[in-house]
């Protein structure tokens, strides 16, 4: 990933002229200060914990990501400096960006700022509130439309699905192929998500929510803004969002990751449009990375200010200009993994994507319906650079949201197509967290519609997440093998839950392609687990050469949606002919033997005449026949699948007849 340097003298460019830098307190009363360094600080990066949280150093440790200034506090010396000049209130700090928000209306106090030995710079960043201002239209109005969901809301629970989504969340779940996920045990569980945003109205008495709110799955909150932990008493888009991920309201509603835990920081005045509020963003990024958060859904966004002077151009949406971008860029840094709108202005005169979402390590998520089709608001890419954006796209066109009201309806806006995949992702990530951001986005994208031919709508399209699931399956999973006396030993390491399998196949060197040889049942796992297996092979009458084995997983086994992930290969080399007394003397094999309950063991029949009448027999250990198996046996040693499964643990007499003639009986060991 691109990340830019560590101090940022030419911030100050990009916010105002420079001739306005002094005369800032005639037209702004909020302003951020940019420091030079982080000297006389009494932090350190060799004990990062009084200003990280343990989750936050773990993450860093698990994708080996090295603390640098950028995790530094801000010198607190520094900070109390400028507190206490007369007149100046600190509004927020950002370490990130080593710069002070603050809050003043005088002009001798910018200047004692700006004499400080340890100041680079003092930019105004938004105007002087007024009682007198007029009061602007809210900027989420067009999105904050809920209407009613049409048909019938209500669903009955699918078989086979964990949840019972509701009519219009079941759609949107099967767009994506999702319910998957928390089919297997994916639904979120200990993963966390920093929600950005502009308010979180009566998150806390809403009924989408009663159960994280039960449940405490609300971590954490603060109004950086008002600088305060309420954020019930907001906007509500905010909280339209989070419902998208959150909701759990079964046969109506239930959202993308109903089991994670939440932060809602609000970093959005949606009453004004200025620099100021890009600023709050990174701060809280910053604090969603120190309190050891996973990832970040920002449904917000920036191009056009209240004072014109601020206003990007679309060359600015270049990944590296802005302010919201440096920090965005700088928590994927951190190992979190950053989702942000698109925007809503394809069809408006600005078209193209806004920042944050331009940045290079950052999920700009378009919009779709619930069929697929492309939402005409939606915006457009590139970045300005050329890369594609958006990158990716869920629902955000009549999507499902819970309303102010206290009913469930739907909205439209990429604001909700962001935290809809969010959601999923966070669900996929819970399943590999051995995997960093970068390769779950990558698992996004080689799953979504277009990954082989992306455009500027969708990007690489809407994500698929059991196609994301197998590519990283195959990519965790690992398969070796060891051969001695005439026995090859299979192990794989893997994931699974209950009712997947695995098929085990081999290619001789005489094969044109792989056979299977058995097949293996997942242990008993509700969950998705990280497992090991092993396998037994026994080469009887097998020549010399190498050897192929593949292990195939079954990760849904229903026929109509049946997929296969071939997990591995790997190799042995027979040096010389197995032959043993026994080969030699028995006509019937079975192996492995013992063989593991729920597993099909193989039979080989060690004679290279054809036979038509050949019969294989199971019986008990009182005598009692309980099942036979027919077949015609071609010419050569027939190799092939004991179709015999057994209710319990046992030992059970296999016996081979030719004709009418017994040929030979072999004890068989099933353990459960």
């Amino acid at each position: 990933m691109r990340i830019t340097n560590k101090t940022y003298p030419l911030y100050v460019l990009l916010l105002v002229a420079s001739q306005l830098l002094y005369t800032a307190s005639a037209q702004f009363s909020r302003h951020i200060v940019w420091l030079k360094n982080k000297g006389n600080n009494s932090f350190t990066l060799s004990d990062a914990s009084p200003y990280l949280s343990a989750r936050s150093i773990t993450r860093r440790t698990r994708y080996a990501i090295q603390l640098d200034s950028t995790d530094l506090p801000v010198s607190p010396n520094y900070v109390a400096a400028i507190r206490a000049i007369p007149g100046v209130t600190i509004l927020n700090v950002s370490k990130w960006l080593n710069a002070i928000s603050i809050q003043t209306t005088s002009t001798a106090a910018l200047t004692s700022i700006q004499a400080l030995p340890y100041v680079q710079q003092v930019a105004g960043l938004a105007a002087r509130p007024s009682a007198l201002q007029p009061s602007k239209p809210d900027k989420f109005s067009n999105q904050m439309i809920v209407s009613p969901i049409m048909g019938n809301p209500v669903s009955e629970k699918m078989t086979g699905d964990f949840y019972n989504y509701g009519t219009n969340a079941g759609l949107e779940m099967k767009l994506h192929r999702a319910e998957f996920l928390h089919n297997i045990g994916l639904r979120g569980s200990g993963m966390q998500v920093a929600v950005l945003d502009g308010g979180f109205f009566n998150y806390n008495t809403l009924p989408a929510f009663d159960s994280v709110n039960r449940k405490g799955q609300i971590l954490s909150t603060w109004d950086f803004v008002s600088g305060n932990a309420t954020v019930s008493d907001d906007h509500p888009h905010g909280m339209q969002c989070l419902s998208t991920i959150a909701a759990n309201i079964p046969g109506q509603f239930i959202g993308k990751a109903p089991q994670a835990f939440f932060h809602l920081y609000r970093t959005e005045d949606v009453n004004s449009e200025f620099p100021i509020e890009e600023f709050n963003w990174v701060c809280g990024a910053e604090k969603a990375d120190s309190e050891g958060a996973d990832l970040i859904s920002s449904s917000l966004g920036y191009y056009d200010f209240d004072n014109p002077v601020f206003n990007y151009t679309y060359a600015q949406m270049d990944g590296k200009t802005t302010i919201a971008v440096k920090g965005a860029d700088l928590a994927a840094k951190k190992g979190l993994l950053v989702f942000n709108s698109a925007g809503n202005e394809g069809a408006a005169s600005w078209r193209y994507i806004i920042t944050p979402a331009d940045g290079d390590s950052v999920v700009a998520v378009g919009a779709v319906n619930a069929a697929g089709a492309v939402a005409g608001f939606s915006s457009y890419g590139p970045s300005s650079d050329g890369r594609i954006k958006p990158e990716l796209a869920s629902v955000g066109w009549q999507a499902v949201v819970q309303s102010t009201s206290g009913t469930i309806g739907v909205a439209n806006g990429t604001s909700f197509s962001c935290p809809n995949l969010a959601g999923l992702a966070t669900c996929l990530w819970q399943g590999f967290a051995e995997f960093n951001n970068m390769k779950i986005l990558d698992a996004l994208k080689r799953s979504a519609s277009r990954y082989s031919n992306p455009n500027d709508r969708i990007g690489y399209g809407i994500p698929d997440m059991r196609n994301a699931f197998a590519y990283l399956l195959s990519e965790y999973a690992t398969v070796s093998a060891t051969i001695s006396n005439c026995k090859v030993d299979l192990s794989w390491r893997t994931k699974d839950v209950a009712g997947m399998q695995f098929l085990i196949e081999r290619k001789l060197p005489t094969d044109n392609s792989f056979q299977k040889i058995g097949q293996l049942n997942a242990t008993n796992s509700a969950v998705l687990a990280n497992k090991t297996y092993t396998y037994q092979d026994a080469l009887n009458a097998i020549n010399p050469g190498i050897i192929q084995y593949r292990i195939t997983q079954v990760i849904d086994t229903i026929t109509a949606t049946r997929q296969f992930v071939y997990l591995d290969s790997t190799t042995v080399t027979l040096t010389s002919r197995c032959t043993t007394t026994d080969d030699i003397a028995s006509l019937l094999w079975i192996y492995p033997n013992p063989t593991p309950g729920k597993s099909k063991a193989q039979v080989v029949i060690n004679s290279t005449e054809a036979a038509t009448d050949v019969k294989i027999t199971l019986h008990d250990r009182a005598g009692r026949l309980l099942a036979t198996h027919l077949l015609n046996k071609p010419a050569g040693i027939y190799r092939g699948e004991l179709p015999f499964l057994p209710a319990s643990s046992g030992v059970y007499t296999i016996t081979l007849w030719i004709g009418n003639k017994k040929k030979e009986s072999k004890e068989w060991i099933v353990s459960y």
